[in-house]
């Protein structure tokens, strides 16, 4: 079942259009990243998607419907979304951010019931950030303000969650602990997980579905096996990548690579020496 998906869609700000005539699907209930090249419209298709921008044309449709036509309160209990540059929360506690993410569950006035303050407590504790409750958001460092803003994400109870570069600024244990919970989310309550990724190691250890673009088009999309390949990473980076296993996870991971500076450097595959990828239990 596809419950989301793009049609001739056609993005961009002004008159320099980013994505043009993009047809996809997201595959429900799945973790999906989107890897690509800096300025590639990774991060351009994810606000259109979640209708921080609007697009020019085309269509994105969500539960059979146009997204452009539903209701703010509705979509918001449907999707959330953790942008690349969150808004500035000068002056909030942590737990006052957080409670942000349950806006659509409030009445007019604006209290929050038992099943809020719940459900905000849930995130605070899944994310580490219970211990800052009462602390300034502007105190924390840069990685416990990440998980402060994927708590308040989280808050917002959505069956999808779109994530902009979520590892930003989070050292190597901070950022397997997100990936790990989201991917928790998805395999315990079948939540769809949707993010933009650098780290193409990390895609694929996570990754149910991969979609690889370049200048705005899906150069490939598909499985791990499908989409780390020596192929597409060359078309996608410019790079001569050697691809090899994951010991633990089995998956394909990228191992080395070298900038291509001309057609004449790239080489054939270059098979990894198994001696040199270690195992370790």
């Amino acid at each position: 079942m596809v419950r989301l998906y793009t049609e001739h869609l056609q993005v961009g700000y002004g008159e320099k259009s980013i994505v043009e005539d993009l047809t996809l699907h997201i595959p429900d209930q799945q973790i999906t990243t989107i890897i690509g090249a800096n300025g590639c419209g990774k991060s351009t298709l994810l606000k259109a998607i979640t209708r921080i921008i609007s697009h020019q044309s085309g269509s994105i449709v969500l539960d059979g419907e146009s997204i452009s036509k539903e209701d703010t309160k509705a979509l918001a209990k449907k999707m959330a979304i953790l942008p690349q540059t969150p808004e500035n929360a000068s002056g909030l506690t942590v737990g006052e951010l957080v409670s942000y993410g349950r806006f659509p569950y409030q009445k007019s006035f604006g209290r929050l019931s038992t099943k809020d303050r719940e459900v905000i407590q849930w995130a605070l504790e899944v994310t580490g950030t219970a211990e800052f409750m009462y602390q300034s958001v502007d105190a924390l460092s840069g990685g416990q303000r990440q998980r402060v803003w994927i708590a308040m994400s989280l808050a917002q109870e959505t069956d999808m969650i779109f994530l902009d570069e979520p590892t930003t600024y989070l050292d190597m244990a901070h950022q397997l602990e997100v990936l790990e919970l989201l991917e928790k989310l998805n395999k315990e309550e079948g939540r769809t997980i949707v993010m933009v990724l650098h780290d193409l190691n990390h895609a694929a250890r996570f990754a149910d579905n991969i979609i690889a673009m370049k200048d705005g088009d899906i150069i490939q999309t598909g499985s791990s096996e499908e989409v780390m390949t020596k192929q597409v990473l060359r078309s996608v980076f410019n790079i001569d990548a050697v691809i090899g296993r994951d010991p633990r996870t089995q998956k394909p991971m990228c191992l080395t690579y070298n900038l291509l500076k001309g057609e004449e450097n790239y080489e054939k595959t270059i098979n990894p020496d198994p001696t040199l990828i270690r195992a370790d239990a």
